[in-house]
């Protein structure tokens, strides 16, 4: 086969070497042909042997391990392949890593979301992992006419026991890709463990901090152009009129054109300047001249949204996502009732890399690069939304500059495709910050009413109604059932021990676009149903942890409350600082965290330290949890107690950093987090820690103070 005939995808797309394919397991991609190549034929166009779809192995040895997730900066990109290095028997060092295609036919589902990279796909790993390493043995064992029990794989080679002769993986891949796998195969024991749960250095610091790393904002493609976009300020608003005259006399801009990128089942109208440059499309934006007819829909207010929230959960039952017992009854019928309401606000993502995608629109072939979180999602969006095959949809993965769910939406891929359709070239489509800030989607802001009574210091009740916006509405309309998530962040073993309670959903909607933010839902309930349960605490005159003791008494709780108790010297205490807790599930993970406070005479009060204590059961690196950790605070401190999205006659009223302000590093506390070591399946890790710390800081700041805060954001200088 001459090398013209095979490109390096095709290779790579067949390259199981047998009538079929080998992927131990896996669904075969499309094409099914296998193309057979000589060695030196293979070694010369640096092709790969796919041994699985996590696996790619070239003549040399060189291993390529492919991460199927998105790497927006909480580490999967190195702990999937920790993981397959583990019972490959490969040195992490000397491999490289590569971005999988879009392609949910090998690799399921490719949605960086929920938590979910390891939890979901750490069993899968190791046994493919194992099982290529056992049939790479049993190539060597063949070749070598020896017993299979007599060989053994180290360091990306097999090695014959009785005389010390050894195959690096490149000399028996090829063999080794025509074997079936076991059916069985044995894993380590976690004792044997070379690499998971070591705190290995990660393999993507050094390609961040030596200009490596292509970002999305980083990549070019031949014959791309730039764009721009003006958008309309309000979702539902359309354009009226425009007029270019200015923008396409900026050098460097060579057309203007309307477009409507899709924002769930809306579109939203803008004008796309195309330019040379970056710059000459940003200064072309500047230049344009639009007006918009935003009549036919509420234009909302921060005020009234929250004025309309406290109106409903105050006249409505809502609908019931969760109940057991008699909660109405017990409440309804009762001398003294614990009643409250908390409100969280709305929130930007804001990551620090800015939306971009490059989109090439050929026909009845479209094809994406960028900074994505849910390739699949994209794929099956672009399908219908632009009526191309699934199949002919190719999305190609960059690193993100954060994500935080943003990152998962179609409109961003949708809209660089529209535009690329348009003027029948690829183009680069950047957002500015300012886009980011105001355009959203955002986290919604929610209203929570909590209902308790205590008698004989014990909970007898407790009712929880939210009323905040449905993200599933935008997706998917409303469906007439509660918001699936109104209990998410609050700990299932609470229902062993309370007999009475209900969860409930009051509807409310607004023309605000939202979207999943880190720790989705958890990250309001959390600081609504944690604050109440510390209320609940004080008004049974228990000491918080000592009350949550009584009620969380499933075993990994219990040994997590001993814990943070532990570590956080909760017992020894002085009358000088303030110490608050909360305890939050999400994603299978339990996160514990102590805050502690202090305020000096004329000064702003403090945030000493923060003690966080982990349970995600099997993980594969403690570096990367503690980083997710203390990364997940300092994103819960600021939107507590910094910054927030408000809006003014349906306009967002932050616009960058300058309103919209980040904590800085003279706001962050000392933070010291434990993992609990337990045989438990894994938990996620990039969401979980965010949840607990703002009900554990107002906790601490009522000890402190007596000041009960159930508003979000507030002002530490205020206190």
């Amino acid at each position: 086969m001459s090398m013209e005939q095979v490109s390096r995808r095709n290779f790579l797309k067949t390259a199981g070497l047998g009538s079929a394919g080998f992927f131990l397991g896996l669904y075969l991609p499309d094409a099914a042909m296998a193309m057979v190549m000589t060695e030196g034929e293979a070694v010369a166009a640096d092709v790969y042997t796919e041994l699985t779809a996590w696996i790619l192995i070239n003549p040399a040895g060189q291993v390529t391990l492919v991460s199927h997730r998105a790497e927006m900066g909480q580490g999967v990109y190195h702990s999937i392949a920790q993981i397959i290095a583990e019972e490959l028997e490969v040195d992490l060092e000397k491999v490289n890593i590569q971005f999988a295609q879009g392609n949910e036919k090998k690799y399921g589902s490719q949605l960086t979301g929920g938590s979910s990279t390891i939890r979901g796909a750490y069993k899968n790993l190791l046994k493919l992992s194992a099982s290529a390493r056992e049939v790479l043995i049993q190539a060597a064992g063949a070749k070598w006419s020896v017993p299979v029990a007599e060989c053994y794989a180290l360091d990306g080679h097999v090695i014959h026991r009785p005389t010390g002769r050894k195959y690096h993986y490149g000399e028996l891949v090829t063999e080794a890709a025509k074997l079936q796998p076991p059916k069985e195969v044995m894993l380590k024991p976690r004792s044997a463990y070379k690499l998971i749960g070591k705190p290995l250095h990660r393999k993507d610091t050094p390609l961040k901090t030596n200009g490596g790393a292509v970002f999305g904002i980083d990549k070019r493609i031949p014959g791309m152009v730039f764009a721009a976009v003006e958008r309309n300020p309000r979702l539902r608003g359309k354009v009226k009129s425009f007029d270019d005259t200015a923008a396409r006399k900026i050098p460097g801009v060579t057309n203007v054109v309307k477009i409507a990128m899709g924002v769930y089942d809306m579109e939203r109208e803008g004008i796309a300047v195309i330019a040379t440059s970056t710059w000459a499309a940003l200064q072309g934006k500047k230049a344009l001249r639009v007006e918009w007819d935003d009549s036919g829909f509420e234009h909302v207010n921060t005020a009234d949204i929250y004025k309309k929230q406290r109106e409903i959960l105050t006249s409505e039952e809502g609908r019931i996502l969760k109940t057991q017992g008699n909660p109405n009854g017990i409440v309804a019928g009762a001398k003294k009732v614990l009643d409250v309401i908390y409100e969280t606000p709305y929130q930007s993502h804001c990551a620090m890399e800015p939306l971009n995608c490059i989109g090439h629109h050929r026909g009845d072939t479209v094809e994406i690069w960028g900074p994505v979180q849910a390739p699949n999602w994209i794929q099956d969006y672009i399908s219908k939304k632009m009526g191309i095959a699934f199949d002919k949809v190719i999305v190609n993965m960059t690193f993100l500059g954060g994500g935080f769910g943003r990152k998962a939406l179609m409109d961003y891929p949708h809209e660089a495709l529209v535009i690329s359709k348009a003027i029948g070239l690829p183009v680069q489509v950047i957002w500015t910050r300012e886009d980011d800030a105001t355009q959203g989607p955002f986290r919604p802001g929610i209203s929570y009413r909590c209902q308790g009574v205590i008698e004989n210091n014990t909970v007898s009740a407790i009712k929880f109604r939210m009323a905040g916006q449905n993200n599933d509405h935008f997706r998917s309309g409303d469906n007439g059932k509660a918001n699936r998530s109104t209990s998410e962040g609050w700990l299932k073993p609470y229902f062993d021990t309370i007999k009475n309670i209900s969860f409930s959903d009051v509807l409310f909607q607004t023309p605000i676009p939202t979207m999943f933010w880190r720790s989705v839902y958890a990250s309001t309930n959390g600081f609504a149903y944690e604050s109440f349960v510390n209320e609940l605490a004080h008004q049974a005159e228990k000491d918080p942890l000592e009350f949550r003791r009584a009620y969380l008494k499933e075993d990994r709780a219990a040994k997590l409350i001993d814990k943070i108790e532990a570590v956080s010297g909760w017992k020894k205490r002085g009358k000088n600082s303030g110490f608050g807790i909360a305890i939050t599930e999400c994603f299978g993970t339990t996160v514990a965290q102590v805050v502690k406070v202090s305020k000096k005479k004329g000064e702003a009060l403090k945030i000493d330290k923060v003690w966080a204590v982990v349970d995600c059961g099997w993980y594969v690196n403690p570096d990367i949890i503690h980083a997710q950790i203390e990364g997940a605070i300092v994103m819960g401190l600021g939107a507590a107690t910094i910054h927030q999205i408000t809006f003014k006659d349906g306009l967002v009223e932050q616009h960058n950093f300058y309103d919209y302000k980040m904590p800085r590093m003279t706001d962050i506390p000392a933070i010291e987090v434990h993992i609990m070591e337990n045989d438990a399946d894994a938990g996620g890790i990039g969401e979980p820690g965010l949840p607990p710390f703002a009900p554990a800081l107002t906790e601490a700041i009522f000890d402190l103070t007596g000041k009960r805060i159930r508003k979000l954001p507030f002002d530490l200088a205020s206190i």
